[in-house]
């Protein structure tokens, strides 16, 4: 039997061959989007990123035959661990052939990076935390994943319960055809007309051009605030914020979003990404010199959307805003002609938004899952 090898990333050449194995992993895997690659250049720290202003991590390859056949990112969040008086390390961007024993070395690896810097438990995969991309997919291998969420092959989730690895939390996409809009349950047109009445709620879009970034920031600041409490959150830095909402800027079409507000107070806010896998799929993840014109040109053309968060402000929490700013997308979803959209991700403890989605005749179409183990 080949001998496993397992090498810390630490020069030119280990770093291009962590960022570009995942093209020989899902050769002829017609479900697979490529990432993009400067994003995930910065998302792994090997650009800069203000994710890792207070984060520490190290990369890892194994080697087999002389061939890289897998990686492994292990890493330190300092703002989870003061957040939630933890010892918890994080690992993420795991690729492998499958072979257990090339997972061991891996986790192995990573493991003993996390415990000679004192943590005591490792979670994952985060890429790098919750707020970016995050989980194993463990049901739903039928299509592609939609913009910013993972795919990899059924057997990663062998491999990884193999080393040891029990379920944490799982998080769950759902799926809706906006034919199914003309069938909702009559309660959320109740839900709606009260919330409007009781909170006096005012509707819009995300302001264009000069107010653009700054509604972008407000709807960073109240996702910040909507999520304290939920499983695993940690809030983004200013410097995330930022560099965030820079790269959502380009992303975000101002026709499918939507605020609600009260005397003159934003206080939930909620867009629609489109799904621009298929495009980063065909220009494989380059932007430069042209493929960021074919990503981001003719985006009327784009048909299906992924409807990536709705945050509400606590205070406001519970009371129906979010079905009063998801209403507000429904003319402007015909007018673009959206055909249909996903909903993700949910987490499983999310039992309010879970019951709302299933209400609204939403089915689940996939499953990610995040693991945990002691280090």
């Amino acid at each position: 039997m080949s001998k496993v090898s397992i090498a810390v990333v630490q020069n030119r050449q280990h770093k291009k061959q962590f960022l570009t194995l995942p093209w020989e992993i899902y050769k002829g895997d017609k479900y697979w989007i490529p990432p993009l690659r400067q994003n995930q250049k910065e998302l792994v720290g090997y650009a800069k990123h203000p994710f890792y202003d207070d984060a520490e991590g190290q990369t890892f390859i194994a080697i087999k035959d002389g061939v890289v056949c897998g990686r492994l990112l292990t890493l330190v969040n300092r703002g989870y661990n003061r957040q939630y008086n933890a010892k918890m390390g994080f690992f993420g961007f795991f690729e492998s052939i499958d072979d257990q024993e090339v997972a061991d070395g891996l986790f192995e690896a990573g493991r003993e990076w996390l415990r000679d810097r004192g943590m005591t438990r490792i979670q994952g995969p985060c890429n790098p935390s919750l707020n970016y991309e995050c989980g194993l997919l463990v049901e739903g291998f039928e299509d592609s994943p939609k913009f910013m969420m993972t795919y990899n092959p059924p057997y990663y989730g062998t491999l990884i319960e193999s080393a040891g690895f029990e379920k944490a939390q799982d998080m769950y996409a759902f799926w809706g055809h906006v034919e199914m809009l003309k069938t909702l349950d009559k309660k959320l047109e109740f839900v709606y007309h009260e919330a409007i009445k009781r909170f006096d709620i005012k509707l819009r879009r995300v302001h264009h051009k000069k107010e653009f970034e700054k509604d972008v920031r407000m709807f960073l600041d109240i996702y910040n605030k909507s999520l304290v409490g939920t499983w695993g959150f940690v809030p983004m830095s200013p410097g995330e914020v930022d560099h965030t909402a820079k790269s959502l800027k380009m992303l975000i079409a101002p026709e499918i979003t939507s605020v609600a507000e009260v005397d003159g107070k934003p206080v939930g806010a909620m867009f629609a990404l489109l799904d621009y896998n298929p495009r980063i799929k065909e220009i494989d993840g380059r932007l430069f010199p042209f493929g960021f014109l074919k990503l981001l040109g003719r985006k009327r053309k784009i048909k299906t959307v992924r409807l990536l968060s709705t945050n509400v402000l606590p205070e406001y929490q519970r009371w129906g805003v979010g079905v009063v700013l998801l209403a507000r997308l429904v003319p402007e979803i015909y007018e673009w002609g959206v055909e249909d959209a996903e909903f993700s991700w949910v987490l499983e403890s999310n039992h309010l938004s879970r019951k709302s989605l299933e209400r609204g005749g939403a089915k689940r179409t996939k499953t990610y899952r995040i693991y945990e183990r002691d280090v």
